[in-house]
C-alpha cells in the first residue's frame, strides 16, 4: 500500500545536509507482539518496500466486554488534563474509569468509525496505557488509532498529527504526558484530551469528564484484544474471528513524519542552512531527555550540538522542565553558570522538556532560549517573535500576524495602570489585537478557531505564556521546537549581510528590543509540592487585604503608600470572559498593581499531582531612553519589589519555606 510521505531523509536533503548517523531508539517499554501463526504479514515476509505500509493481520474476538467498578476521588482535570502519581494511576481500574468517563463525555456518534490519535511522552506507564486505551476505544466503536512507534509523540506532534494526517480526519487524541512532572513509577503520570481542531478540551468538557467519573459503574473493553507491538510501524489490522471482517485497526506511525513535514512547510530552511554553516555561528540543543529528542535529531542532527536526546521513561534521571534550575548543564554549556569548557559558549542555545537533575515529565511543548551568557525570558522570547513576524516567512506568505495572546502572568510590554503587559506594546505598534487569558493553553484555542465560531478571523495569532510555552495558530498546542526555528530564523534575518566575525547574537537582538520598546524586569518564584491548606490561606490573605484596601476608599485615584515608596493603587483577582464563546473563568490569580506600573501577582498553580504549587510573579517595567537602567541587572532592579511581595505574601511564614523551590 503505497502513500505520500515527507520522512527526516528528505528534510536534511532540504537543509542540504548529509543524514547523519541512525535517530536513536525511541522505545519506551512497548507491549508483546501478538505476531504468532495466527498473524500474517502482508507485504512480503521482509518486510514491505520503501514507500509501502506494512500490515500485520491478526483474527480475534471482538466481544465488548463490560467491566463493574465505582468512582474513584478527584479525577478532576486541572489546568491541562488528569495529573497525579504513577502509583494512583496503577491502581485497577483508574485509568479506565477515566477514559470511559472521558468517552461517555464526548458528543452521541463522535467515535463511532473515527480515528482516534493515542500516544504520550514516554514516561514510566505510557506503553501499557496505550495498550489499555486501544482496547477500550474498539469498545466505543473506533475503526482506527494512530499511535506513535514505541507508543510516543510529542504534544505538538499529536496536535499536528490530528490536525494534518490525511486531512484533519481525526476526531481527537487521548495523549498521556503530564508535562514538565516528574517521570518514573515514583513521581507522576498524566492523561489529556484534545479535541479535532487539535487543542486541548474546554472546560466544559472536561468539567462533564469530572461529574461522570464521580457517578461511573462500569467501563467496556475488548479484553481479547491481543497488545499491539508498538515498535512495528504499520497497520495492525484486527479481523473478527466470527465474521471475517476487520474490526479495529491500529496504525503505528513514524512520530516524527508530519512534525518535521509541518516544520520544512513553514521556515525557511536554506536561510537556516547559510546562517549555520557560518564559522561563527554555532548551535546546541538540549532535549532533557525528553520525547523532543527525535524531533530535534530530525531537524537539527546535523545542523548543530544535541545533548541528551535519548528518551527515557524517568527523563535521565532528570526534571525536564526547561528553566536555568533544571537545565543545568546548558546554562553552564552556555556560561550563565561558571565557565564552560572548551572555549566560547555557543551562539544559540536552547531547551525542550526536560531536565539532567530530577525526575521530571518532557512532552517537548516548552522551550527556554540562551544566549551567549545571556538568558531571554519566556516574556521577552514571545515579544520579540511578534515584532520579529516579518523575518518569519509562513507569516509573510499569509499577510502577516492578525492577533497576539499572552497569559495574564506574562510580561514583555509598557503597562498602564488596570491593562495587561506582556507583548501589549509591540501589539499596539504594529496595530493589533492582544488577548489576556488565564493560564492554560486551551484559552488560546478558541481565539485561532473564532472564524469557524462566528468570529472575526484572528489567525495567524502568536501566543505564550511566561512558563516557557510559546506557539502559534500553526498547530493548537505550544510548540518548544518550533519556537526554537523561530529564534534560529531571527538571527538568520539579522545576519544576512554581516560579515564574519561579527554575527548579531541573541543579546544584541535582545537589547535592541529593549531600545525600542523598554524592559520588563521580571522574575517567578516557585513554591512546590506546598500543603493546600497553606496555600490557600495565602491566596485568602490576599483577598482580605484587597477588602481591606477598597474598604478603606483607596484606589488609583489614591494609592496606599507601602514600604521602599511603592504606591499600591489595584488588588483584584483576574477573571476572564472568552470572546469567541462567552464563556467566563474567575479566580485566575490576585494581582497587586502599582502607580509605578510595577506588579505582583500569586496564582496557584493547576498542573502539580501533589499538594499545591505557589507561583508569585514580580514585575517592574523600565521606559527605554536610559541605557544603564535599561541594562541593569535584574535581581538588583527587582530585590526591593521582591521583598514587598514576600512581606505581604508571608509565604516564608506560612508555608515554613525559606527559599523558593525555583526561581526563574
Amino acid at each position: 500500500m503505497k502513500r505520500c510521505c515527507c520522512r527526516a531523509a528528505p528534510l536534511l536533503a532540504l537543509l542540504g545536509i548529509a543524514r547523519g548517523r541512525p535517530v536513536g531508539s525511541m522505545r519506551g517499554g512497548g507491549g508483546t507482539s501478538f505476531l504468532s501463526n495466527m498473524c500474517r504479514l502482508r507485504g512480503g515476509q521482509h518486510g514491505a518496500a520503501a514507500g509501502e505500509t506494512q500490515i500485520f493481520e491478526t483474527v480475534v474476538s471482538s466481544e465488548v466486554t463490560r467491566v463493574a467498578t465505582s468512582p474513584f476521588e478527584g479525577q478532576k482535570p486541572g489546568t491541562s488534563g488528569l495529573r497525579k502519581k504513577t502509583s494512583v494511576f496503577l491502581q485497577p481500574g483508574y485509568l479506565e474509569n477515566f477514559i470511559q468517563s472521558l468517552f461517555d463525555s464526548l458528543p452521541d456518534g463522535e467515535l463511532r468509525g473515527a480515528t482516534l490519535v493515542v500516544s504520550g511522552d514516554g514516561r514510566y506507564g505510557n506503553a501499557a496505557a496505550v495498550q489499555i486505551i486501544c482496547k477500550m476505544a474498539a469498545a466505543h466503536g473506533v475503526a482506527r488509532v494512530w499511535v506513535g512507534r514505541d507508543g510516543l509523540l510529542s504534544t505538538p506532534a499529536a496536535s499536528c498529527v490530528i490536525r494534518e494526517r490525511e486531512g484533519g480526519v481525526a476526531c481527537g487524541g487521548v495523549i498521556l504526558s503530564a508535562s514538565h512532572n516528574p517521570g518514573g513509577p515514583d513521581a507522576d503520570f498524566g492523561i489529556k484530551y484534545n479535541v479535532r481542531n487539535g487543542g486541548p478540551a474546554l472546560e466544559s468538557l472536561t468539567e462533564e469528564v469530572y461529574e461522570r467519573s464521580t457517578q461511573i459503574r462500569e467501563y467496556a473493553i475488548v479484553a481479547g484484544l491481543p497488545d499491539v507491538d508498538l515498535s512495528l510501524e504499520g497497520r495492525h489490522v484486527f479481523v473478527d474471528e466470527k465474521g471475517g471482517a476487520p474490526h479495529f485497526e491500529v496504525e503505528v506511525i513514524d512520530p516524527t513524519e508530519d512534525y518535521v513535514a509541518l516544520m520544512a512547510s513553514l521556515f525557511d530552511f536554506d536561510a537556516l542552512r547559510s546562517l549555520l554553516r557560518r564559522p561563527d555561528m554555532s548551535l546546541v540543543f538540549d532535549g532533557m531527555h525528553g520525547v523532543a529528542g527525535p524531533y530535534a535529531r530530525a531537524i537539527f542532527g546535523a545542523l548543530g550540538a544535541l545533548l541528551n536526546c535519548i528518551p527515557s521513561e524517568d527523563f535521565g534521571g532528570g526534571h525536564p522542565d526547561p528553566n536555568l534550575t533544571y537545565a543545568a548543564a546548558l546554562a553552564k554549556l552556555m556560561g550563565l553558570t561558571g565557565q564552560p569548557a572548551g572555549g566560547e559558549p555557543p551562539v544559540l542555545g536552547a531547551a525542550a522538556d526536560g531536565d539532567d537533575r530530577l525526575q521530571r515529565g518532557r512532552d517537548a511543548d516548552r522551550n527556554m532560549i540562551v544566549g551567549r551568557r545571556f538568558f531571554v525570558t519566556p516574556s521577552d522570547s514571545l515579544a520579540v517573535i511578534a515584532a520579529h513576524a516579518h523575518a518569519l516567512p509562513w507569516l509573510a506568505r499569509q499577510g502577516g500576524l492578525r492577533a497576539l495572546a499572552r497569559s495574564m502572568p506574562t510580561s514583555g510590554g509598557r503597562p498602564r495602570l488596570g491593562e495587561g503587559r506582556a507583548v501589549d506594546r509591540v501589539a499596539e505598534e504594529l496595530g493589533l489585537p492582544l488577548f489576556e487569558t488565564p493560564t492554560g493553553w486551551k484559552y488560546f484555542g478558541n481565539l485561532m478557531d473564532s472564524h469557524l465560531l462566528g468570529g472575526a478571523d484572528l489567525s495567524p495569532l502568536l501566543c505564550g505564556e511566561e512558563s516557557f510555552g510559546t506557539g502559534s495558530s500553526h498547530i493548537r498546542e505550544k510548540d518548544g521546537l518550533w519556537a526554537v526555528l523561530c529564534w534560529a530564523s531571527i538571527l538568520a534575518h539579522h545576519n544576512v549581510d554581516t560579515p564574519e566575525g561579527q554575527l548579531v547574537g541573541v543579546e544584541e537582538v535582545v537589547t535592541q528590543h529593549w531600545r525600542r520598546f523598554g524592559r520588563n524586569f521580571y522574575t517567578r518564584y516557585d513554591y512546590e509540592n506546598v500543603d493546600a491548606a497553606a496555600a490557600e490561606e495565602i491566596v485568602e490573605r490576599l483577598r482580605a487585604m484587597g477588602s481591606s484596601f477598597r474598604g478603606a476608599g483607596y484606589g488609583p485615584s489614591e494609592p496606599q503608600l507601602l514600604q521602599d515608596g511603592f504606591a499600591l493603587a489595584t488588588i483584584d483577582e483576574f477573571s476572564y470572559r472568552d470572546p469567541v464563546d462567552s464563556s467566563t473563568t474567575s479566580q485566575q490569580g490576585v494581582r497587586l498593581l502599582f502607580a509605578d506600573g510595577s506588579r505582583i501577582v500569586l496564582r496557584l498553580s493547576g498542573t502539580g499531582s501533589v499538594g499545591a504549587t505557589v507561583r508569585i510573579y514580580i514585575e517592574r517595567y523600565q521606559p527605554p531612553g536610559d541605557e544603564y537602567a535599561l541594562l541593569a541587572n535584574a535581581t538588583d532592579a527587582l530585590r526591593p519589589l521582591v521583598d514587598l511581595a514576600l512581606h505581604l505574601s508571608q509565604v516564608r511564614e506560612l508555608t515554613g519555606r525559606e527559599a523558593p523551590t525555583v526561581i526563574t
